[in-house]
């Protein structure tokens, strides 16, 4: 058995088969329904929740593992291995780190939890390198300079259809959210260091893929890399087509999006993330 387990969070994003491949503990999220809540990737399909979104009235409400449940899969984690790696949710943009943290407390220093500063594959690149670390007998050092070395470099941009599900989740304000109707643009995010940052946004679809294509091609030659989408898929997929994936570290991924985060921003959204070889100046 590894020295080390990694454990992360369903907003990681990261695929079932690569999670049992790699032994990672997904810890999922809530997300709530009509008052009735499910566990991330359990009781409702992300093309079925992507399909309602829409419709749905009130939105869906997303809701944080406890503390508890944490404990529950910190403490199976430690059965058989030394210590437990912990990479979650960026701190400023969910109360997921906190409750990690907490439930850490009780393990007496054998669990390490990151502050992963990003969100869906920003985080489960992160895990992923520390995984395949701790698979060839690292220890905890080495696994945490890997989830580090990963967090430096890793870029993820996304295209939203529309503003106004942030809007309705209090993350932008009403005003800003009609402007954008009105003028149809397509909004842009970068999320970075625990940031979601606008950037220009673009005025049609077809230009927002294209300028998606662009700063994905200023990025280099990558270690991984992923397309996301909210129900988007053929998007993702010229994407994909268009992303040069020869000298990467592992297969390219098309992950459709997280329910706990699509709550937020919405259906027929696109984006990548990505880790260039080179850290990109900042």
């Amino acid at each position: 058995m590894p020295r080390v387990r990694i454990v992360t969070d369903s907003t990681a994003d990261v695929p079932p088969e690569l999670a049992a491949a790699y032994g990672i503990e997904v810890v999922p999220a809530w997300v709530v329904v009509n008052g009735e809540a499910y566990a991330d990737g359990r009781g409702l399909s992300r093309e079925a929740f992507y399909r309602r979104l829409p419709e749905m009235s009130p939105l869906p409400t997303t809701a944080a593992p406890s503390v508890g449940e944490f404990s529950q899969v910190y403490a199976r984690a430690l059965e058989d291995t030394e210590a437990v790696v912990a990479v979650h949710c960026a701190s400023t943009l969910s109360s997921i780190y906190q409750h990690a943290r907490l439930a850490a407390q009780d393990f007496g220093g054998r669990v390490h939890v990151v502050d992963s500063g990003q969100l869906t594959l920003g985080i489960g690149f992160q895990a992923l390198a520390a995984a395949h670390v701790a698979q060839e007998g690292g220890d905890v050092d080495a696994v945490l300079s890997a989830v580090h070395d990963v967090q430096a470099r890793v870029r993820l941009i996304a295209m939203l259809d529309t503003l106004e599900f942030l809007r309705r989740s209090g993350r932008v304000s009403w005003t800003k959210a009609r402007v954008g109707a009105l003028l149809r643009v397509k909004p842009f995010l970068d999320v970075r260091d625990g940031e979601v940052k606008s950037l220009p946004p673009v005025r049609t679809r077809r230009k927002g893929l294209a300028h998606l294509q662009e700063r994905l091609h200023a990025l280099g030659p990558l270690d991984y890399f992923a397309v996301l989408h909210t129900g988007a898929e053929d998007d993702a997929r010229t994407l994909l087509d268009a992303a040069d994936t020869t000298a990467l570290r592992q297969d390219p991924l098309i992950v459709f999006v997280t329910t706990v985060i699509g709550t937020h921003v919405g259906p027929r959204g696109v984006g990548f993330v990505a880790v260039p070889k080179v850290a990109e100046g900042r």
